[in-house]
């Protein structure tokens, strides 16, 4: 019998890796800026989080937006793998794209190898720069000549309940490699996912932050349109739990 999925929670603080480890998270994936789908992480950050007990998983995207990268921008987040590899993160969250839409091997080679040259084993994830490919089972199908460890995916959907025919043909495509089913998990969308074959889930569980009055508000940037919106997210921890819940009734 195979192992139940592993649960991994998107978190951006400290606060957030102790919510998700109290409510039976696995592992969590470390970002910045979730709201704009999460950016690298401060050393510090990175620190901090791993100090909380669970492995982490950093992300490592250097800019929102899309997943082709110039030269300069590769060589800025070669130095960040390598900057939260020696922080503590137990792997590290990559990817690109070619112009074309294809898994840019080059890169995320390029990426993989930073991470490992810390010396230690070390977890190499593809983020969800896969589900923006032209082929995502293409794409998945590429990682195991990668040494990658793991996928995240979406199956190449707006929500991972949406691509389940995609992620189950990814999981056929890419032995050796786990892959992770993510992209507006909801709780309800769990055992579906754990039934397509998937080695893990990850959602973010996230919830606004109550905005905490400081005077009066004016837009400072792309936050938002309104006091209300421009907030930042938190780990649910309740979400968290029903999503362990889930996952233990599905295995």
């Amino acid at each position: 019998m195979s192992a139940r999925p592993a649960l991994e929670i998107a978190v951006t603080s400290p606060a957030g890796a102790r919510a998700a480890r109290e409510s039976g998270a696995d592992r969590v994936e470390l970002c910045a800026a979730l709201e704009l789908g999460g950016l690298t992480p401060s050393a510090a950050l990175v620190e901090a989080v791993a100090a909380e007990g669970l492995p982490v998983q950093a992300l490592v995207r250097c800019r929102p937006g899309d997943f082709v990268h110039d030269a300069e921008e590769l060589a800025l987040m070669a130095a960040e793998v390598r900057s939260v590899i020696a922080s503590g993160a137990a792997g590290v969250v990559i990817g690109a794209l070619t112009a074309d839409g294809a898994l840019d091997t080059d890169a995320v080679a390029r990426l993989a190898d930073a991470a490992r040259a810390a010396g230690r084993p070390v977890e190499v994830t593809l983020h969800r720069a896969v589900d923006q490919s032209a082929d995502p089972v293409a794409a998945a199908a590429l990682l195991p000549s990668l040494g990658l460890t793991r996928v995240l995916t979406s199956g190449g959907a707006p929500a991972a309940a949406d691509g389940l025919a995609a992620i189950t043909a990814m999981v056929a495509a890419a032995p050796g490699v786990q892959v992770m089913a993510g992209g507006g998990v909801r709780v309800a969308d769990i055992p579906a996912l754990a039934r397509a074959g998937v080695a893990a889930v990850h959602l973010s569980a996230k919830a606004r932050a109550p905005r905490r009055p400081g005077g009066t508000w004016v837009p400072l940037g792309a936050g938002g349109a309104s006091a209300d919106q421009d907030t930042h997210f938190v780990t649910d921890p309740e979400v968290v739990a029903l999503a362990r819940r889930a996952l233990d009734t599905a295995a």
